[in-house]
């Protein structure tokens, strides 16, 4: 039977979503990462098994297989468990929303990622941390992006004219039965928003000038979030406002933000700091 050094062995935490959405890829992603290293595999049935999991690790090298939910729930588990200074967090890809890994650097497909697991190296990401201990990993976007804005080719996607003629009829029809909102309720939500935004206690923009979204993003390693505010343009489009700093609070009359892979609020006021370095994950190694 073949040895591994501690740092070599994982824990495999494959989300219930995952393995119901498209198992083939769990089993490849399994497969390499079993003949590459000690690997526990735990099959988890909810979230609280899944973070019951992680907590009882031990000194293994925890995986997650699942999608942008499944990645932010680790780190968010990890965050709350005050450990994750101290682990280094890898990730395989797969389920409908992917976004956001793909943003982070992480490779798409099961055998890469599953190889980059297990020949990568650990990059220390910063981390958002709102005023309820919530974490963001990537941008969050006031007013929210639906799902299909942030990841077009999610699994749901077909393109156009894809698959067999009767597919294609049998899409046409759903098309015509499905009822459609009327176009105030589909738009509702999206109009203008007063809002006021602070960066490190400076005022960019205030609650006499509407605006169309706000964008924050952790600066990579920087140790500062990137801000962009987005003015409600009359006539010509207005520039973006832009700023950079530790805090972030944005407060208004109720309004809700996407954060990674979750819709949160309405909330009246939220602040975001920056704490940099909090987390690493596994990468592939450039150059």
């Amino acid at each position: 039977m073949a040895t591994y050094p501690t740092s070599d062995q994982l824990l495999v935490v494959i989300d219930p979503v995952a393995r119901r959405t498209d198992g083939e890829s769990v089993r490849i992603a399994k497969d390499v990462l079993s003949a590459g290293a000690a690997a526990k595999v735990c099959l988890p049935d909810g979230p609280e098994e899944f973070t019951r999991a992680l907590a009882r690790r031990g000194s293994r090298r925890p995986v997650v297989v699942g999608d942008d939910r499944a990645l932010l729930r680790a780190v968010s588990a990890l965050h709350r468990q005050r450990e994750l200074a101290a682990c280094a967090l890898s990730v395989v890809p797969v389920g409908g929303t992917l976004s956001l890994a793909r943003s982070l650097g992480v490779p798409s497909g099961p055998v890469a990622a599953a190889r980059a697991v297990l020949e990568g190296a650990e990059r220390r990401l910063d981390l958002l941390v709102d005023d309820s201990d919530g974490v963001v990993l990537g941008t969050l976007r006031i007013p929210p992006v639906s799902p299909r804005q942030q990841d077009p080719a999610g699994p749901e996607a077909v393109p156009s004219g894809a698959g067999h003629p009767w597919l294609r009829t049998c899409q046409s029809l759903v098309r015509t039965l499905v009822t459609r909102p009327p176009r105030a309720a589909a738009a509702a939500g999206a109009g203008p928003s007063r809002l006021r935004v602070e960066v490190d206690g400076e005022t960019v923009v205030d609650l006499e000038q509407p605006v169309e979204a706000v964008s924050v993003t952790p600066g990579g390693g920087t140790g500062k979030a990137e801000v962009e505010v987005r003015p409600l343009s009359v006539g010509a489009e207005a520039s973006p406002l832009l700023a950079r700093g530790r805090t972030v609070t944005v407060s208004g009359a109720g309004f809700r933000y996407r954060a990674d892979a979750v819709v949160s609020g309405p909330v009246r006021t939220r602040t975001w700091r920056v704490v940099e370095g909090a987390w690493g994950l596994t990468l592939p190694v450039t150059g």
